[in-house]
């Protein structure tokens, strides 16, 4: 008998979390507790993950349902009992919105200066549906893609899922980016993301990547994808009615000359263990696209050693690239997925031993923090004393990039705000500089040439 899942897509929502069989066995406080965090944190699932990728025997410990289900230790203690309360005395809609909202503004919603230093500006008005953090790199958010087959219940773009227009980026027309990468020709690659772009209709993807193929835009080397379908619906590549369309646009991409990268967020080993999710990324990689995988390390999902290394080796194995393995983000309900930077680089540097070197292209563990990505490369015993070895692999000004620097081991530490320079520092290198491009009127200026001098940036290691 086929399942649910082999017919066709099916989402659950929120509204239909009574409708799951395997949740309505599950106790009625964990259900209520459920309600109560969805009401704050986006959920969407499906019958796919539902069925195929949980094994409901180990739940509540099982990882993917960690993964997609919202668990009540995501919300601090007194706003899950404010929820709940609402929850059980059926408060109208709008009530129940207010709290959320109010909770959900405290959620640091958007780190690392996402809104306040990454977003481009056209002839003077700012382009919401854009980030332009990187020299190279630009993110564009199609409006059509901004949901997702199933959401993580990590996710660090849970603003984009919460229906605050006032938090979320998106843009409807092509043409603000084609005119933006026209004026910025230091720009090599263009990541569409969301949400998850995959999410539209391949007719609609089209109206947005062709117009990067125009020889004009020559210097827009690389077009990114940023997707979890070959994970949550590999029927978006096999049987979907456009999956065909689909592969033969990524085609066209590589025959206009253009490298198509597939950044694929895989957080498990079951993620790829399944025929379906197979076969999906051997079609993907038949037409010339490189998959590309990353994910963070979460606490109750892959904070083991053993399922990293299965992992890279799987993706190796299936013609794919591993690529990064985040440090969760600072935002959201991080307290509940959150691992020490410490324990972070043991779990990355034990995997790391165990894999050939083709799953060697791994880089982690990296924090996608305000001055760039930022690797935990190891710790060390200098001058008597314990540090983490830290390092820019990518940043607001290219000349931080590959610049050792070093932070006072502390084994409690999650994130980088949390760190000291060692040895009696004041700050870190590039913070000064960071304190002139956060002033700056012209936050992009330091991409152009001469910007090092014309900001005097400090770039020597003390």
């Amino acid at each position: 008998m086929p399942t649910r899942s082999a017919a066709r897509y099916r989402p659950y929502t929120r509204k239909d979390l009574d409708t799951i069989p395997e949740i309505a066995r599950l106790p009625a406080r964990v259900r209520e507790a459920m309600k109560a965090v969805s009401a704050v944190l986006p959920f969407r699932t499906n019958a796919y993950v539902v069925e195929e990728l949980i094994r409901w025997e180990d739940v509540p410990d099982d990882p993917i349902f960690r993964l997609v289900f919202p668990q009540a230790g995501m919300l601090e203690p007194d706003d899950l009992a404010r929820m709940v309360d609402l929850v059980r005395a059926e408060a109208p809609a709008d009530v129940v919105r207010a709290a959320a909202r109010e909770i959900q503004r405290r959620l640091n919603p958007h780190p690392a200066g996402q809104l306040t230093l990454n977003i481009p500006r056209l002839d003077g008005r700012p382009l919401a549906g854009m980030q332009h953090k990187y020299r190279e790199t630009v993110l564009f958010f199609p409006s059509q893609g901004q949901t997702c087959h199933a959401y993580c219940s990590y996710c660090f773009r849970w603003p984009q899922f919460v229906g605050a227009a006032d938090l979320k980026f998106a843009s409807r027309e092509a043409s603000d980016l084609v005119r933006y990468l026209e004026a910025h020709p230091e720009v090599q690659s263009v990541l569409v993301t969301g949400g998850d772009p995959l999410v539209m209709k391949t007719e609609a993807l089209r109206r947005y990547i062709e117009p990067l193929l125009d020889p004009a835009l020559e210097h827009v080397e690389t077009i990114r994808i940023g997707t979890k379908a070959p994970a949550y619906w590999p029927h978006r590549f096999l049987g979907d009615a456009d999956a065909d369309d689909l592969l033969r646009l990524f085609a066209e991409v590589r025959r206009a000359g253009r490298h198509l990268a597939l950044m694929v967020h895989y957080s498990h080993p079951r993620e790829l263990e399944t025929a379906a999710a197979q076969a999906a990324l051997g079609r993907i990689v038949s037409t010339g696209a490189v998959v590309r995988c990353q994910a963070p390390l979460m606490r109750g999902i892959n904070d083991d050693p053993d399922a990293w290394a299965d992992l890279w080796r799987m993706q190796v194995r299936l013609g794919a690239v591993p690529y990064y393995l985040f440090v969760a983000r600072d935002t959201g309900p991080k307290n509940y997925f959150e691992v020490p930077l410490a324990r972070a680089h043991e779990i990355f540097r034990t995997a790391y031993r165990r894999v050939s070197g083709l799953a060697r292209t791994v880089r982690g563990p990296s924090m996608s923090a305000t001055p760039g990505k930022v690797l935990v490369d190891g710790i060390a015993h200098v001058l008597g004393e314990d540090v983490f070895v830290l390092e820019l692999i990518q940043a607001r000004d290219p000349q931080w990039v590959g610049i050792p620097f070093l932070a006072r081991f502390d084994p409690a530490a999650t994130w980088l705000d949390q760190l000291r320079p060692a040895f009696g520092e004041e700050e870190f290198f590039y913070e000064p500089a960071l304190r002139l491009i956060e002033r700056s009127t012209d936050r992009h200026a330091w991409r152009r040439p001469g910007a090092a001098r014309r900001f005097k940036l400090h770039t020597e290691v003390a």
